[in-house]
């Protein structure tokens, strides 16, 4: 058995005096300042810094890169979560599980006060029976729920409702 090296000489002490000074890093030019690396820091993290885009990428996603969106600064994103028809009728199992939606005898009671009910396409038919309270809801998609017999409860007209009464 080989015996495991305790201490393993640097490479610097070993590269002094090799060739025309370059110590192991090729040219001469290589291994001076930081012109090489493209810059210090994250000086040189630009489009195309391929030596720095793994730890850019890494670091801060892959949004650093490029424009994102055709507003200004200034203009607010559109934050509010939204979801399809297609994809609630999907997951109707794993909402029931999750406590998100109950099965009763009418049919689905689903709770997505903070979602926009999208309706995914025209040729998708609802097939469940659901009551869904919602923060918004599409034109299309509510006549597809009422079509299938189910409600759509918007939080906006509860309140009115509520205020009526």
């Amino acid at each position: 058995m080989p015996l495991k090296r305790t201490k393993k000489r640097k490479r610097v002490s070993r590269m002094r005096g090799r060739g025309a000074g370059t110590h192991g890093w090729g040219a001469r030019k290589k291994h001076k300042k930081s012109g090489h690396r493209g810059g210090k820091g994250m000086a040189g993290t630009g489009k195309r810094a391929d030596q720095k885009k793994t730890l850019v990428t890494m670091l801060y996603g892959h949004n650093y890169f490029g424009k994102q969106g055709v507003t200004s600064r200034k203009t607010e994103r559109d934050k509010r979560l939204r979801i399809n028809l297609r994809d609630i009728e999907f997951n109707i199992e794993s909402f029931v599980e999750r406590g998100i939606a109950k099965k009763t005898a009418k049919g689905f009671e689903i709770n997505l006060e903070n979602y926009k009910i999208l309706d995914s396409s025209e040729e998708y038919k609802v097939t469940n029976k659901m009551f869904i309270k919602a923060l918004g809801a599409s034109e299309s998609a509510i006549e597809k729920v009422k079509k299938a017999g189910g409600e759509i409860l918007l939080k906006n007209k509860q309140a009115e409702e509520e205020k009526a009464e």
